[in-house]
């Protein structure tokens, strides 16, 4: 009877989020539109951005990737690329492909990184810094671009990310409007399958492959209903990673991003929002229609790694803020927040997979009725089918450009299969991921496959960990 009613609870909170995001929704796109876009690119007032794109082993890829961000629809723009000691041609091509002259290099060392060897700027596009340093490792990486960037906001990325032209235009608006707003998160969609052309998604289609394609469903109902509904719920904990910026002297205040965890983009905004001043800007907000794209695992193998790093992460956080959780001084991050990610987030994989277990156990002894068997099939697996089938609703309604009749069929048939196998294989790795972090709080991040957006798949490391971490 506690799994039913713990189920219960979380989908009833769910559906508050749903709601939530629904409204959010409507709200910002009447609030978000192209006239107003094109004021913003013209206004005087806009402040500087700097893109920070580490890069390790990305030589076939980086310059294609480059060429796009420089072609950003956003006036006051600095792309900082930041070589992260790659043993391969990374830098040789970067050199080659933006006529790259060294440059003296004095900047003030506000966080400490690996030794920065050289800096150099593109005679062809001054707007583009590349430095190049000692491996240290993703987070060491980010900190040496944020030590040398000039721009009131930093926009990190992975390198392999996919930036829609007009994403920045779009993601900078909160910081416009809002006085308090710390740091914004955009939408992270899945480009396996889509056809891409100089760094650019171009024609968009729902991925084929059946475990790229659940992962579709899943980052619709992560983004535009998860994180959109904590606008209105206390402001995100999560921005991927991947695509999110940031108020740069506030990262810098409080010592950029850490080396000895295994999630950095969600211990930084944790640790932004636990530091935030009194009256100073503390709220992380997430808007729907900045767009990046993103190559997600097509193995068992590499997703299973994955999720386990995800929970790995998780846990991770919670651990170092245990203090913040329940805490009435935190107000709606101590109260709602951090209870949501620990009751919820956390716990909810270990509660269904002893649910599963129990069920499996008991129903052959006719110690639990089959009516409640059901019930609980029918809240846990048939209510999360609802919930991909409202996402994959209002995403086509609000991005009709980024669907097709035929690709929404093919996400309506992946969030019914999600729940059929996949759900229980995530399950199993992130009760993984949680006990080895418990256990031994490994900063391991293993390989993955990625095909890229070319003919070839190479086996690179996933994003790494520090050189030095053991693993």
């Amino acid at each position: 009877m506690f799994v039913l009613v713990y189920f219960l609870c979380v989908n009833g909170f769910t559906t508050l989020l749903l709601a939530c995001a629904t409204v959010n929704l409507r709200v910002h796109f009447l609030a978000a539109s192209a006239q107003r876009r094109n004021l913003l690119l013209s206004s005087p007032v806009l402040p500087r951005i700097s893109v920070l794109a580490p890069a390790y082993r990305e030589q076939d890829t980086l310059v294609a990737s480059v060429t796009a961000l420089l072609t950003l629809s956003y006036p006051a723009l600095e792309v900082i690329v930041v070589n992260d000691g790659s043993p391969d041609l990374t830098m040789e091509r970067l050199k080659e492909g933006f006529d790259l002259e060294q440059v003296p290099f004095a900047f003030r060392r506000q966080v400490d990184t690996k030794a920065v060897r050289s800096v150099w700027r593109s005679r062809q596009d001054p707007q583009l810094l590349v430095v190049d340093k000692e491996n240290g490792g993703k987070a060491d990486a980010l900190n040496a671009g944020l030590n040398l960037a000039s721009g009131d906001l930093v926009c990190a990325i992975d390198a392999d990310t996919l930036i829609e032209p007009d994403a920045l235009l779009r993601m900078v608006r909160p910081f416009l409007s809002y006085d308090g707003c710390l740091a914004v998160g955009g939408t992270i969609r899945v480009a396996n399958g889509s056809a891409v052309r100089d760094g650019r998604v171009f024609e968009v289609h729902t991925p084929r492959n059946w475990l790229a394609g659940i992962q579709s469903v899943e980052y619709l109902r992560a983004f535009l209903l998860g994180r959109l509904g904590w606008n209105s719920l206390g402001g995100n904990l999560i921005i991927s990673g991947a695509f999110g910026l940031f108020r740069r002297q506030a990262v810098l205040d409080i010592g950029g991003y850490l080396h000895d965890t295994v999630g950095e983009d969600m211990e930084l905004v944790a640790r932004l929002r636990n530091h935030a001043p009194r009256g100073g800007p503390s709220t992380v907000r997430f808007v729907p229609d900045p767009v990046a794209w993103t190559e997600v695992p097509e193995s068992l193998k590499d997703l299973g790694r994955q999720r386990d790093r995800w929970q790995r992460g998780l846990t991770d956080v919670l651990q170092r803020y245990r203090g913040s959780i329940f805490n009435p001084r935190k107000g709606r991050l101590g109260m709602v927040i951090y209870p949501y990610f620990l009751l919820v987030e956390w716990l909810a994989p270990l509660v269904e997979g002893l649910g599963l277990i129990f069920l499996a156990a008991a129903l052959p002894f006719g110690m639990i009725s089959p009516q409640f068997g059901l019930a609980f099939f029918v809240v846990a697996y048939f209510y999360g089918i609802l919930l991909s089938l409202w996402s994959v609703m209002i995403d086509s309604m609000a991005f009709p450009d980024k669907h097709t009749r035929k690709g929404d069929l093919l996400l309506v048939l992946w969030a019914v299969l999600e729940q059929f196998g996949y759900r229980q294989f995530t399950i199993v790795w992130r009760v993984r991921g949680m006990w080895r972090q418990l256990r031994s709080q490994t900063l391991e991040w293993g390989e993955m496959t990625r095909k890229g957006f070319g003919p070839s798949a190479t086996s690179v490391p996933a994003p790494r960990a520090p050189a030095e971490a053991p693993g």
